[in-house]
């Protein structure tokens, strides 16, 4: 058995990021970006004004009490112009005319007098007119040839703006990582929707994996349910190599029963343990395996939380390893209530998350947490982490917390919760 940072070094040393592929961006959200994108032009592209006003050039003649000759008009499209004498009437937007460094917001000058159109022919400053007063620059906001978004960045609406604002329509993105889920035991019920046999029981790990694969960007290739003998499951694992997959999750039958058959079939196959049993509660029957064909296989436990668990610890570091992303940034809360761990064991807990009325994140372990029960883990917000060496945790003390499922973003309830008595 050995810890849980030991068993992460040893998947994720010999993993190497998987290759890229050109996408339309409209098509790129969720996707993760392959190399770092550099802007081809400055943002904004040229001076413009930020309000709708009057356009000048500052100096001596802009002081408040001036009077002002309006010489033409300036609307977002229209082509630069040269600053002729006075001023020009400019929209939010409208590039600024060639010799003018200043607008002045409509609401702060007063019409003297308007042309038979209605347009305005003749202005009074209300102030004085600074230099780059209601201007946009060029380039503030990117400039030429910077480094937008580095490689390994997730494509998400925000980038999606910012990418489209630069003009740039496709972009290199890294390969879904291709994953096959196997299920094992006789006791899962299979083919269409039928009252359940006795001892019998509905799957619920595959569909929870597919789900949560699918959301964290992976590309679901095949779930299949076998029982608990070895032949199905090598058909299963060859069916799976020969798909191409770079990761093969199974479920269930890796522990130290009779039905326990996993670790031997993967000795069978050639595989090559990286490790059998990981020093954490729930999960410790978990192994790691590299087939000779390439693909990595994550045997998890059968029990719910074992899964679900070895999905967000194992699988997801996996995942961010084969799309180019770096280790996840710590998160913190206070720890609400007292927890007495077994020692040397790592601990994930459910647990809800709210916010104190003095902005501190808080964070309760939920009552019932055994590894069997799901009810919990569908009401909870996150994973509370207790380290292998933290021993008996104080409420009040900082702990480290982790999002609820494969991706990164932290559910937060609007208060505490409720306490049973």
């Amino acid at each position: 058995m050995i810890s849980y940072r030991d068993a992460i070094e040893r998947l994720l040393a010999p993993l190497s990021v998987l290759p890229s592929e050109t996408y339309a961006l409209a098509d790129a959200t969720g996707r993760v970006l392959a190399d770092t994108v550099t802007s081809p032009l400055a943002l904004p592209s040229f001076d413009h004004a930020a309000m709708d006003g009057y356009a000048l050039k500052a100096g001596a003649s802009s002081r408040g009490g001036s009077e002002h000759h309006v010489h033409g008009s300036q609307a977002a499209g229209d082509s630069g112009q040269l600053a002729g004498a006075g001023v020009c009437e400019i929209m939010t937007g409208a590039r600024l005319p060639q010799g003018f460094d200043a607008v002045v917001a409509v609401e702060r000058t007063e019409i003297l007098q308007t042309r038979p159109d209605g347009t305005p022919q003749r202005i009074r400053l209300l102030d004085d007119i600074a230099h780059g007063r209601n201007v946009r620059r060029m380039g503030t906001d990117v400039p030429r040839g910077a480094n937008v978004q580095a490689g390994g960045a997730t494509i998400e609406p925000a980038q999606i703006m910012l990418l489209s604002a630069l003009g740039i329509a496709r972009v290199a993105v890294v390969r879904r990582p291709r994953v096959a889920i196997i299920c094992t035991g006789k006791e899962l019920q299979t083919g269409p929707p039928a009252p359940l046999s006795d001892g019998h029981i509905h799957n619920s790990n595959g569909p929870y994996l597919t789900a949560a694969l699918k959301r964290a960007g992976a590309d679901v290739v095949s779930c299949e349910t076998v029982d608990d003998t070895v032949h199905p499951y090598l058909e299963a694992l060859q069916h799976a190599v020969e798909a191409g997959v770079d990761l093969v999750i199974s479920t269930g039958a890796v522990s130290m029963g009779r039905y326990d058959f996993v670790p031997a079939a993967l000795r069978h196959f050639g595989a090559q343990v990286l490790f059998h049993k990981v020093a954490m509660r729930p999960g410790k029957p978990l192994l790691a395996a590299r087939l000779h064909a390439s693909p990595l296989v994550l045997a998890l436990p059968g029990t719910p939380m074992a899964v679900a668990v070895g999905a967000r610890f194992f699988v997801a570091p996996v995942l961010r390893a084969m799309c180019g992303q770096g280790s996840e940034p710590p998160l913190r809360a206070v720890l609400a209530s007292a927890q007495h761990p077994k020692p040397g064991l790592r601990h994930f807990l459910r647990a809800t998350l709210w916010l104190d009325d003095r902005g501190r994140l808080q964070a309760r372990a939920v009552d019932q947490q055994e590894p069997f029960r799901i009810q919990p883990f569908a009401n909870a917000d996150a994973w509370i982490v207790l380290d292998e060496q933290g021993g008996d945790c104080a409420a009040g003390m900082s702990v480290e917390v982790a999002s609820l499922e494969l991706a990164t973003s932290l559910r937060i309830s609007a208060g505490p919760p409720t306490i049973n008595p």
